[in-house]
């Protein structure tokens, strides 16, 4: 078992430091990491679930979290079935979406009149819905953490966008930034390790 103290690391620290150790085991083991904040606890168990490993979280203290991630054979085995099961989708269905990843960094589109600015991000994100090719991740950044938030004009959207199986991320470190963490209204809380992962692997990105 390898033990990984990650209390006061900001994002995406504890997540860095979590893969690393899970590497270390060389396939087998547990890894234990203490972090200080929910965010980071909501991070480390995204990473696991996305790996195909066992995880589990418990609050020890009044700012101090545990996460356990067990990784071994079960897990690689339900990682390696669902790249299997994902190969085996039509191709339609898979090819239409894989790699393409929009970023979205403001609550408004271009620079000049603000009002205009807001509409016209708004008009994206519907015309993002009604195009034949959707991407396969949105990613939400800084001011764009208000458009996947309660009182958003464009929840409508970005769910019809999540039912559709597009994935949407929004930065963890934005949202509390913004006292948005507990306002979330659609898809799920990442971390600038994962935000960067995904647009490095992109083969194409749109950033409106």
């Amino acid at each position: 078992m390898l033990k990984v103290d990650a209390r006061g690391d900001a994002c995406p620290l504890p997540v860095v430091k979590a893969k690393k150790a899970i590497s270390e085991l060389k396939g087998a083991g547990e890894v234990e990491v203490l972090v200080d904040n929910e965010i980071a606890v909501q991070n480390l168990l995204k990473m696991a679930d996305h790996k195909g490993l066992t995880s589990s979280s418990t609050k020890t203290g009044e700012r101090e979290y545990l996460v356990k991630i067990v990784a071994g054979a079960s897990g690689e085995e339900a990682l390696k079935k669902l790249e299997e099961e994902t190969s085996l989708e039509p191709e339609k269905k898979d090819e239409r979406r894989r790699g393409m990843v929009a970023v979205i960094s403001a609550d408004h589109m271009g620079e000049g009149d603000p009002v205009l600015g807001h509409l016209l991000l708004k008009g994206f994100l519907y015309a993002l819905t009604q195009q034949e090719e959707l991407p396969q991740t949105v990613l939400f950044y800084n001011g764009g953490a208000f458009l996947t938030t309660e009182g958003s004009e464009s929840l409508e959207d970005l769910r019809f966008l999540e039912e559709s199986g597009v994935e949407i991320l929004t930065c963890g470190t934005c949202l509390n930034h913004y006292g948005l963490t507990d306002k979330l209204a659609v898809g799920q809380v990442t971390n600038m390790y994962e935000i960067a992962e995904r647009m490095t692997h992109a083969s194409l990105i749109v950033k409106p």
